[in-house]
């Protein structure tokens, strides 16, 4: 992961994501806890995965890093927080891996206080010829081994979900995306009487 990381500057995009992130915050699919160094401090890191081995070896990275984390086994799809718990929600290349990508955007969304934002480091269908070939010949064998989709469209799952995003940025061949949602800011009650 070390060499691929630095030959498709993953960690780039991995320090775009979490980087941005402020407030309250909650990562969806934390795995090992690779993500954690790149978080700035001062925020409020809450971290969870489906996998309880995950949780482990994140738990220890993150005690190795001395960074405070709450860790919770969890389903990106039916996250346990109540509505606009979090000023930042991100992801870092997990929607490929979730069998209903749309329902763990959806959710992600709900869970995103006013004014906060979605901060999505995905893999997804490249934007020519060569790489959706590549793609397509891998993806069998990536989706046996990982269960990992790589001719997903992250901006499609998005619409799915009904949550407008923004296409940052995408980078070899197209292949990773870096995906922004802003949730817009609560309305101003209206005056007494009207």
């Amino acid at each position: 992961m070390r060499i691929t990381s630095r030959f498709f500057d993953i960690d780039g995009g991995r320090r775009w994501a979490c980087g941005g992130a402020t407030g309250h915050v909650l990562e969806i699919g934390v795995g090992t806890g690779y993500n954690l160094p790149f978080y700035p401090g001062g925020i409020d890191l809450t971290a969870i995965d489906l996998t309880p081995e995950m949780l482990d070896r994140a738990r220890a990275r993150a005690a190795a890093l001395h960074r405070t984390v709450q860790m919770q086994e969890a389903d990106a799809t039916r996250l346990p927080f109540a509505d606009a718990s979090f000023n930042t929600v991100v992801s870092t290349l997990t929607l490929c891996t979730i069998p209903r990508p749309e329902e763990a955007v959806r959710e992600a969304w709900r869970v995103c206080r006013p004014g906060g934002e979605l901060r999505f480091f995905e893999h997804g269908r490249g934007n020519d010829r060569f790489s959706v070939f590549i793609e397509r010949l891998l993806e069998p064998l990536a989706f046996r081994l990982e269960a990992d989709r790589l001719l997903l469209e992250p901006d499609r799952v998005f619409a799915e979900a009904g949550v407008p995003a923004t296409v940052v940025k995408r980078t070899n061949r197209g292949v990773f995306w870096r995906l922004l949602s802003r949730r817009p800011d609560a309305e101003p009650p209206s005056p007494a009487g009207r």
